[in-house]
């Protein structure tokens, strides 16, 4: 077979392997959390569009409400990009640069994450993957008006409705035109704002919604990037977002494209096609990085800037090798720099990150390209399957702990569901009469209430899982039904001696609720309990697996609910 016939035979086995995997793992509380969503549709929510609870309600409703219902798409959102990937950069440098892109993509640990757990990332990916190929297209046609102006504005505002970073595509496209001579007029021409035309439509969701609400999605992106701080230099923070990115991105590859970057900014005065892939990589990260000075973002933050840097990073990977020694020299400062800072998250790889430089830097000596490849690649997979089964470890003799396991997040929902189920059980055969639930974070009560066999919802729209009340807006569940509303009721149907301004009863008055966390909390913190008449702990659950601790879940009655003090 041709190798494009190969690479699709890889791709197809790929993606059922990743559809029999989504079926057997739990949900993750983002995931819980978004399928929650998805019960509840609205035209925006707090945090983020539409678009992940819409992918979800599909899911759902075509294959039920489950693990693979949840997640179809993610794998196939993942098999659209490495095609699309595969597509243009064949189309860019050749059939040889296309198969090693795809083939690069999918070693690469966040995305093999994201191809597996359906949260925005794989939406947002594809469709900035499919807006950049298309409006490479629209160029390859000026001066004339091509349909791929306004497709192109149609995707990202799609991807915009998914994750709102994407929008930084329009400013990507913008400094592509205005620093290229040969565009330049484009920016005077129609093609450009249909596109913009294209895809102001999109943006009218989230305006409606946060107009509705305060515009609560401003402050909390805000507090998200930390803009509420006072701008200070804070060296870890900055340490801390690269060394995030060494395990998000795999320790080789992630040097890699850093060198890649470096490489083709020179290139780029002269050359287009590096200054195009540039123009869709720089922008988002001098933002994350600009932020990282005094508050470190999450590596998916930066994801969507993957695709460009990827190709880039192949189609410049003998410029890359020749360099071994730098690129090496990248890798070790980097572990050095996690060691330094002492780096929570970051310490179990610290040593990986140097060995890996010096692996690379042999590699390099004795093979300046296949075997360079070779090792870049095979270490983006290990760490790709570590990531989602750390079994692999313990298995193998490391007692790794889950307190530093990212596939902890994947584990033991449903037994956990399970216990504090039987734990409300036998606390309401004591007293006789039904509980409400609360669970210290929004996480938690997704993922308990996804699992829970009697979710018991107190009304229409209702969560079977509350989140603890607060004059703040801190998550969706603050636009849902809540247990300290209060209903509406004539003045004269209210019981005798008793009074509210809001006019109207509380049907929680007076009742018990079971609170959940999984923190080592030894009391109810003080803003739930101010509710409440008094609290107790009646359950202490240690969760384990493989003999290790997994989590701790501890269950507090609270009495006689009268709602929280102003």
């Amino acid at each position: 077979m041709t190798p494009r016939r190969w690479l699709f035979l890889f791709l197809a086995l790929l993606t059922a392997l990743r559809l029999v995997f989504i079926a057997q793992a739990e949900l993750t509380p983002d995931e819980a959390y978004y399928q929650m969503w998805s019960e509840r549709m609205d035209i925006c929510f707090y945090s983020k569009g539409p678009g992940v609870a819409a992918t979800i309600w599909l899911g759902t409703h075509l294959f039920g409400v489950n693990e693979f219902g949840v997640r179809v798409f993610s794998p196939l959102l993942a098999l659209g990009t490495s095609l699309l990937m595969f597509s243009f950069a064949r189309r860019l440098y050749g059939e040889s640069v296309g198969i090693w892109t795809a083939l690069a993509i999918n070693a690469v640990p966040i995305f093999n994450a994201g191809s597996l757990l359906m949260t925005i990332d794989p939406l947002s990916i594809f469709f900035w993957t499919a807006a950049l190929y298309t409006c490479w297209l629209a160029l390859e046609r000026s001066p004339e008006f091509s349909r791929w102006w306004p497709i192109t504005g149609g995707l990202i505002g799609l991807g915009f409705l998914c994750k709102y970073t994407n929008a930084m595509e329009l400013l990507s496209i913008l400094l592509l035109l205005a620093f290229t001579r040969k565009f330049r007029r484009e920016l005077a021409r129609r093609g450009f704002y249909t596109m913009l035309a294209a895809f102001v439509p999109f943006t009218l969701p989230p305006i409606i919604w946060n107009a509705r609400h305060d515009w609560i999605t401003l402050s909390h992106l805000s507090a998200r990037g930390g803009l509420q701080k006072a701008f200070h230099l804070d060296p870890k923070e900055f340490f801390s977002f690269f060394g995030v990115h060494y395990g998000a991105y795999s320790l080789l590859l992630f040097s890699a494209m850093i060198f890649a970057v470096i490489w083709a900014f020179p290139q780029a005065k002269h050359h287009f096609k590096p200054r195009f892939l540039l123009a869709f990589t720089l922008p988002l990260w001098v933002l994350y990085l600009w932020l990282s000075l005094k508050q470190a973002g999450e590596a998916n933050w930066t994801a969507p800037a993957m695709v460009s840097l990827v190709i880039l990073t192949v189609a410049g990977w003998r410029e890359v090798v020749k360099r071994a020694v730098l690129m090496s020299a990248i890798l070790l400062i980097g572990g050095a720099g996690v060691a330094l800072f002492k780096l929570p998250i970051q310490m179990g790889a610290t040593v990986s990150v140097i060995a890996c430089g010096c692996a690379y830097l042999l590699a390099s000596i004795r093979d300046r390209e296949g075997l360079s490849a070779f090792v870049a690649l095979s270490v983006g997979i290990v760490l790709s399957v570590l990531a989602l089964d750390t079994d692999l470890l313990r298995i193998a003799g490391v007692p790794l702990p889950y307190s530093a396991d990212p596939s902890k997040r994947l584990r033991g929902w449903r037994t956990s569901a399970g216990e504090i189920e039987r734990v409300r059980a036998e606390f309401e055969a004591k007293t006789g009469k039904p509980v409400f639930m609360i669970a210290n974070t929004y996480g938690v009560a997704a993922d308990l209430a996804f699992y829970l066999k009697d979710k018991r919802a107190e009304g229409p729209g209702h969560p079977p899982i509350y989140f603890p009340e607060s004059p703040a807006i801190e998550n969706q569940f603050s636009f849902w039904p809540r247990y300290d509303e209060f209903i509406s009721v004539p003045r004269d149907q209210l019981p005798d001696s008793y009074y509210t301004e809001e006019q109207g009863i509380n049907p929680f008055h007076g009742r018990t609720a079971l609170y959940v966390t999984d923190r080592a909390e030894e009391r109810v913190p003080s803003t739930l309990k101010s509710g409440f008449e008094r609290t107790e702990m009646i359950a202490c659950i240690d969760q384990s697996r493989r003999g290790l601790p997994l989590r701790q879940w501890r269950v507090f009655a609270c009495y006689n609910y009268r709602s929280a003090s102003l």
